[in-house]
C-alpha cells in the first residue's frame, strides 16, 4: 500500500467517522428535546440492570432459538471487529497484519474470530429464513411496512456481506494460508482461488479489505437511520430505565399537591417549592414528543421492532387497533420530523402536527388495558405502556376526551365512593346476601 493509499484510507475514515459524530450530535439534540426527568438514583441497581439486560441478554433466553442465534451475532458484531483495530493500522501507515508479531496469541485470534464470523453467518441467513420463508407473524404486523421490513433486512445482508469478506481476505492472503495456523475456516474457502494467480489473489485480498472497511463504516453510519441503533443505545436505555415495580405508575406533582391541598388546607404543599417550580405546567399529560420525558424519547430510538411487545399484547391479540411496537416507531417518527423541522429553520416551527392523531389515534390509547406485558417482553426495557400513559392523561385533563365508560366510572367515584353506580348507603349490603 503506497502513500496515495494511506491517503485515500485517512480520508475514508476521518469522513466515515466524522459523519457519524454528525449524527449522534443530531441524536442527543432530539432525545434532549424532551422533559427532563431525575434517573439517577440507585446506580448500583443500575449498572446491574445493564449488565443483565443489554450485556448478558437475560430477556432474550425467553425465545430460546432466537435468543441463541442474536447471542452469537451480537458476540460476533464485539469480537470480530476487534480485528478493525488492526485494518486501522494497517490502512494508516501501509503495514499488513501489523499485529501478526504477536505469534501464536495472532494466530489464536484470528482463528477464533473466522469461527464466530462463520457462526455469524449461518445466524443471519437463519434470521432470513425465519422472516422471509416461515413468515413469523410479528415480522409481519401492518406496521411493518417497505421501510422497516427492508431496513431489517438491510442488515441482515450487511452481516453476510462483511464476515463473507473477512473469510475470503483470509482465505486469499497466501502468507497467512501458508502458516496453516488460524485459518480455521478460511482454510476451506482458499480452494474456490486455487486457480488464480498470486498477483489476482493479492487484487482479490485487497479489493476485499477495501470493501470490508468500507463497508464497516457504511454500517456505522447506517445506524442512525436504522432500528438497529440499539446495538449503541440499548446500554443508556437499559441503565436509566424505571426501576420500580411494575404498575406502579408516576403521579403528576402538581395534582398531587392541589389534592393534599383539598384534603388538609391548613397544610401548604407548596411552602417549600420554590417558586419556579411551584408553577402549574402550561400542559397536563402529552400530545406531542417534546411533552414527554427524554427516556422515553430515548426509548422510542432504542426500539429494535421485533415486535415480542405487540405479539404479547392482549389488546393486539383480540384485534384492536394498538400495537406497542407501532407507538414507539410512530414517536420516533414524529421525533425525526420534529428533528427536521428544527435542523431546516434553526428552531421548530410550528408545522400543525402532533404526535396524537396524526400519529397515534385515541382508539389506541384506549385500547390499552395497562397490564405491562409489553414492558415485560421488551429485550432492550422500553417502556410504551409511560408514553401511552401520558398521551391518556392529555385525553383527559386538557380535552376532556375519555371514553364514556371511563367518565361514568370517574363520576361514580366522585358521588359514591367508588367506580359502581351504587349509593354509598347501599355498597356493604353484599355482605348481607
Amino acid at each position: 500500500m503506497d502513500y496515495l493509499d494511506n491517503i485515500a484510507f485517512a480520508i475514508l475514515l476521518i469522513v466515515g467517522i466524522g459523519f457519524f459524530v454528525k449524527n449522534v450530535k443530531k441524536l442527543t439534540r432530539n432525545i434532549k428535546l424532551g422533559k427532563d426527568i431525575d434517573r439517577s438514583n440507585n446506580s448500583k441497581a443500575r449498572w446491574k440492570n445493564m449488565a443483565m439486560v443489554a450485556i448478558g441478554q437475560s430477556k432474550m433466553v425467553k425465545r430460546p432459538v432466537a435468543a441463541v442465534l442474536h447471542i452469537i451475532v451480537y458476540v460476533g458484531f464485539i469480537i470480530v471487529n476487534i480485528e478493525v483495530v488492526e485494518i486501522v493500522i494497517d490502512g494508516l501507515f501501509g503495514t499488513h497484519r501489523v499485529l501478526s508479531f504477536l505469534g501464536g496469541f495472532y494466530n489464536f485470534l484470528i482463528g477464533s474470530f473466522e469461527v464466530i464470523a462463520f457462526l455469524v453467518l449461518i445466524s443471519v441467513i437463519i434470521f432470513w429464513i425465519r422472516r422471509m420463508v416461515l413468515r413469523i407473524p410479528r415480522f409481519w404486523n401492518k406496521e411493518m411496512t417497505s421501510w422497516p421490513k427492508n431496513d431489517a433486512l438491510n442488515i441482515l445482508y450487511f452481516e453476510m456481506v462483511l464476515m463473507s469478506l473477512f473469510l475470503i481476505m483470509n482465505a486469499t492472503d497466501v502468507h497467512f494460508q501458508e502458516l496453516n495456523s488460524g485459518n480455521i475456516i478460511s482454510q476451506f474457502v482458499a480452494p474456490f482461488f486455487s486457480g488464480f494467480t498470486l498477483e489476482s489473489l493479492s487484487i482479490i485480498e485487497t479489493v476485499a479489505w477495501w470493501i470490508h472497511i468500507t463497508g464497516i463504516l457504511v454500517f456505522l453510519n447506517y445506524l442512525y437511520y436504522s432500528k438497529h441503533l440499539h446495538i449503541l443505545l440499548a446500554f443508556p436505555n437499559t441503565y436509566y430505565a424505571n426501576l420500580n415495580v411494575k404498575g406502579k405508575f408516576d403521579n403528576l406533582e402538581t395534582v398531587t399537591k392541589e389534592v393534599q391541598l383539598m384534603m388538609d388546607p391548613d397544610v401548604d404543599p407548596y411552602a417549600n417549592v420554590p417558586e419556579d417550580e411551584g408553577d402549574i405546567p402550561e400542559k397536563f399529560g402529552a400530545s406531542d414528543v417534546t411533552d414527554l420525558n427524554w427516556v422515553q424519547l430515548m426509548n422510542a430510538y432504542t426500539c429494535t421492532e421485533c415486535g415480542r411487545c405487540t405479539s404479547s399484547c392482549p389488546a393486539n391479540q383480540t384485534g384492536k387497533q394498538l400495537s406497542p411496537r407501532a407507538i414507539m416507531m410512530k414517536t420516533r417518527d414524529r421525533l425525526e420530523e420534529v428533528g427536521a423541522n428544527i435542523n431546516k429553520n434553526g428552531e421548530f416551527v410550528d408545522d400543525g402536527k402532533q404526535l396524537l392523531n396524526d400519529y397515534i389515534s385515541p382508539e389506541e390509547l384506549w385500547a390499552c388495558t395497562s397490564c405491562n406485558a409489553c414492558v415485560e417482553e421488551c429485550p432492550v426495557n422500553i417502556d410504551p405502556l409511560s408514553i401511552i400513559i401520558d398521551m391518556r392523561r392529555y385525553l383527559v385533563m386538557e380535552q376532556s376526551a375519555a371514553p364514556q365508560e371511563l367518565n361514568i366510572m370517574m363520576t361514580n367515584i366522585e358521588n359514591n365512593g367508588a367506580p359502581w353506580q351504587y349509593n354509598q348507603m347501599d355498597r356493604l349490603n353484599w355482605k348481607d346476601e
